[in-house]
């Protein structure tokens, strides 16, 4: 039996500091209110955690506070997350030494490849760790798409046990669930909007930045589906909806630090560039987290 990612892993946030250093005391507080409030696993330094701010020795650093705090609790997953395959690898055997659970490796960016490159990067990072690794698509913003034939073929590798679908494309995300199907490979979800549908079409779960704001409420939708509440989970998913679409407020992540400050979280300030909401915006953001009973 491979590794089978599943249920609701936050996308949780860096926190750092006002001279933008990694808060360690805050990232223990965070992981510790996020397995509070029922998450069912850790996904570090993905694209909400601002990998491509960090150098690797704190990159090293928060893996390793990471697992220290959760103890043991859920499994930490890492993104590896890089241009070039060297690159890549390089974070996988820190991640590795560290004692994740498992990879996550992100399609490169910036630069243009085919299919074939694009599986050979992802087999390459494969090959260099004993670690079950899941693939990353984010072609929004990356604008470099991880076909569904390409999955079919990376599935076949024995570490390679599940992908992070963030393209948003449910029909994208029905495909790649339909050409794995006996394959012991898991669909995550990584469009929060979208995790209901996607357990409806078989995905295992989501990768879900809103987690990092609202745990409980995001893992009730896998919760009550995986239960047979398919209305109750439906009905999370509607509740949640607000505040995924809230992510238009600002640039990406700080619509999540600064939901946590409100919550009375230490998120502290996104890495330059990334800027503050501007105070309008953050008044809207206060009324969609009253609203949704997130704060008083």
């Amino acid at each position: 039996m491979r590794f089978c990612p599943k249920g609701i892993l936050p996308a949780m946030i860096t926190p750092l500091t006002k001279d933008y250093k990694v808060n360690i005391p805050a990232l223990r507080k965070l992981v510790d209110f996020l397995i509070d409030g029922g998450v069912h696993g850790i996904f570090a330094i993905g694209t909400t955690g601002e990998f491509y701010a960090l150098d690797n020795a704190e990159y090293q650093e928060i893996l390793e506070v990471t697992i220290d705090q959760a103890k043991g609790r859920v499994p930490v997953y890492a993104g590896a997350n890089a241009i070039g395959t060297r690159e890549s690898i390089a974070l996988a055997k820190i991640a590795e030494k560290a004692g994740v659970t498992a990879l996550s490796a992100l399609t490169p960016y910036f630069i243009t490849i085919n299919q074939n490159e694009l599986y050979e990067h992802f087999a390459a990072i494969a090959a260099s760790t004993s670690l079950p690794v899941t693939l990353y698509d984010n072609a929004p913003k990356t604008h470099l798409p991880l076909k569904p034939a390409t999955v079919e073929r990376l599935a076949k590798i024995p570490n390679i046990v599940g992908m992070k679908d963030s393209t948003g494309d449910l029909t994208n995300t029905a495909d790649i669930i339909n050409r794995t199907r006996g394959m012991e490979f898991s669909v995550m979800m990584g469009r929060d909007s979208l995790i209901h549908a996607g357990l409806a079409y078989g995905a295992t779960g989501a990768v879900a930045a809103t987690a990092n704001v609202a745990p409980k409420l995001t893992s009730d939708i896998y919760n009550k589906y995986i239960a047979g509440d398919v209305a109750g989970s439906l009905e999370d998913q509607y509740k949640l909806l607000p505040l995924r679409i809230a992510f238009a407020l600002g640039s990406f992540p700080t619509v999540i630090k600064e939901s946590l400050e409100l919550l009375g979280i230490e998120a502290g300030p996104c890495a330059a560039p990334t800027g503050p909401m501007t105070a309008d915006e953050r008044e809207q953001l206060k009324k969609i987290l009253k609203e949704m009973k997130l704060i008083g």
